[in-house]
């Protein structure tokens, strides 16, 4: 497993979206407004009821509750139910948005995410500079609750998808399974799958006070025991119709379903939503045995761990015994540089945002003559030499005779060094485009590693210029 930049760009929206209705819990009348983010910033809401207009991160590690949707808090501020909202964002493809709020929940609106969505492409969904990260799957990952046989798991596969199956042991509403196999039809075939309860959830709630905004519109209501006369009155008062009946396939009147797996689509919405937490986006096939969103972002919160410490290890795999992409001749052929100031040994792996490469460190680099001879230590300024070096390939390798240019270092920002280099270490370089390249300006996340552990890192920004022939 491992953290990819992509060749697709980040995305945010250009616009403001405002949309008004009530919180599904609360009773509450709020206005959310969806607002452009920053590139890297990913999804957060904002409260400006509250003083200061605190901002909460969609985080896992920041779940409080999740009886009755997914709460975030932090600080003491809240934010209710706001699955079916993150759902919206990630259904539309986006990675950075802010989410404002003048009360603790978003409206519940027809209880799916269908009217998110709309107000996000009114919008207008753009792309922005920054390349877009993912975490590749590679083993399976899972999480069970043990109490109520709930599992999650995670296998490896081409792009995201997901498969949520359901069984809720009774006849109104039995076994169902949904799957969503590529994330481009979540809008058509998974947002307009409304919220849904049973009505002796449904009871227990109204007695007390837990569900103040909802009515027929927002939530399928199964009917999974008889109705008696004085539950029909209370469903009368509590939804503020004159009449109250069961349709043949045991929902309460006044909504169709819109699919006759609606509830396994929902909860499949639920799911999305709840992983959007993770923070960064993965590559893999989600399967959802009885999700909720308590082992939904039980999950979020173990593949939040997992990613953590794949970006603070995140140390390339490379088989030095495989033939390189390019050797020393090659490298030489492209860079101006000779040794004993040739710092790169091998490519590996070139893309457009991206290059890895190696050094063997030999007791006999000239450096060492001077540097520590009684116990050496290669310079850290070497290490961002041999960095730049690896970089130089990279911006280099955009320009079709790049024995023609040369490459200069432009600056050197946030300069890490962690763990001492000495001989006998092989190093692993890794570079990846921070922005795209212009006019042969190129921003690079350099990292080096060696012994399993990142050594050192900066980023670095370099410049190619021609050649001028006298």
């Amino acid at each position: 497993m491992g953290i990819v930049k992509t060749e697709f760009k980040q995305k945010t929206i250009e616009n403001e979206a405002t949309l008004k209705g009530v919180g599904l819990h609360t009773g509450a009348q709020v206005t959310l407004t969806f607002k452009p983010a920053p590139e890297n910033s990913g999804f957060s809401f904002k409260r400006v009821d509250l003083e200061g207009s605190p901002i909460i991160a969609a985080d896992a590690n920041y779940v409080t509750n999740t009886q009755r949707g997914t709460c975030l808090e932090r600080n003491g501020v809240t934010i209710q139910t706001c699955e079916h909202v993150l759902a919206a964002l990630v259904g539309l493809d986006i990675d950075n948005a802010i989410v404002e709020l003048d009360a603790s929940e978003p409206p519940i609106m027809d209880g799916s995410s269908k009217f998110f969505i709309e107000a996000i492409e009114s919008a207008n969904v753009i792309e922005q500079s920054a390349f877009r990260e993912v975490f590749v799957i590679n083993d399976i990952v899972s999480y069970t609750d043990e109490e109520t046989g709930s599992e999650i798991i995670v296998m490896p596969s081409k792009e995201y998808q997901i498969t949520t199956m359901v069984d809720f042991g009774t006849k109104v509403l039995g076994t169902q399974n949904a799957t969503l196999n590529h994330l481009s039809d979540f809008k058509d075939d998974i947002a307009d799958s409304r919220t849904f309860s049973f009505l002796h959830e449904l009871e227990m709630l109204l007695e007390h006070g837990l569900i103040k905004g909802g009515d027929l519109n927002n939530a399928i209501v199964y009917v999974d025991k008889e109705i008696s006369p004085e539950t029909v009155d209370k469903l009368k008062i509590a939804f503020n119709k004159d009449s109250i009946a069961v349709k043949p396939n045991g929902i309460l009147d006044n909504l169709t379903l819109h699919y006759p797996n609606e509830a396994a689509r929902h909860k499949l919405l639920d799911v999305i939503g709840d992983l959007a937490l993770i923070g960064t986006r993965i590559q893999g096939k989600v399967i959802a045995n009885k999700p909720g969103h308590f082992v939904n972002t039980q999950f979020a919160k173990k593949m939040s761990k997992i990613i953590k410490n794949e970006r603070r290890n995140n140390v390339p795999i490379v088989d030095l015994n495989a033939k390189p992409l390019m050797d020393i001749n090659k490298i030489m052929s492209m860079l101006p540089h000779r040794p004993p100031f040739l710092l790169v040994d091998k490519i590996f792996e070139l893309s457009d945002t991206h290059v890895i490469g190696i050094k063997n460190v030999t007791m006999n680099e000239p450096f060492f003559v001077g540097h520590f001879p009684g116990a050496p230590v290669m310079p850290g300024v070497l290490q961002i030499e041999a960095m730049a070096q690896t970089g130089g390939i990279l911006v280099l390798s955009t320009v079709p005779d790049p024995e023609n240019y040369l490459t200069y270092l432009l600056k050197i920002d946030n300069v890490k060094y962690k763990h001492q280099v000495v001989p006998g270490d092989t190093l692993i370089f890794k570079l990846d485009l921070m922005q795209p390249i212009r006019r042969g300006i190129c921003q690079m996340h350099a990292k080096t590693y060696a012994n399993g552990k990142l050594v050192s890192e900066a980023e670095i920004m370099a410049q190619i210029a021609k050649v001028k022939n006298n």
